[in-house]
């Protein structure tokens, strides 16, 4: 089962990346933890490895750059893909989110389709269970 970590300040944001994850099908089996904080992350990270961290930049307390920079020197997290998703649409934007290590960049609004397409982008499709 994948485990995947929501960070994003906005309860609904949260509930509709939630369902369009989970309407994914290729994705396969997930398991979503929401984070409403940067600081709310910090604390979940610890409990376990994940495959997909998705975060907004713009939180209170610690943003999504800052949780990226964490991160990404942190031996456990440093190879976790993580998701931007933020209504920061420059290219500027952009720049600085995959220069701290962001696997990549979903500007606001987008579809559920465009969300599912970036996590498949990311973890791959659910592996076919062997037979046996």
């Amino acid at each position: 089962m994948r485990r995947i970590l929501v960070v994003e300040d906005s309860a609904s944001m949260r509930a509709f990346v939630r369902s369009a994850l989970v309407s994914c099908k290729p994705l396969g089996e997930l398991e979503v933890f929401e984070a409403a904080s940067g600081f709310d992350a910090l604390r979940l990270l610890p409990r376990g490895s994940w495959q997909l961290v998705i975060t907004d930049i713009n939180m209170p307390d610690i943003n999504g750059l800052e949780l990226i920079s964490f991160m990404r020197k942190n031996e456990a997290h440093r190879d976790t893909p993580v998701l931007i998703i933020s209504t920061a649409s420059s290219a500027r934007d952009r720049e600085r989110g995959l220069a701290l290590g962001a696997s990549s960049y979903l500007v606001k609004p987008f579809s559920a389709e465009d969300l599912a397409q970036a996590a498949l982008a990311l973890c791959g499709p659910q592996p076919a269970e062997p037979h046996g």
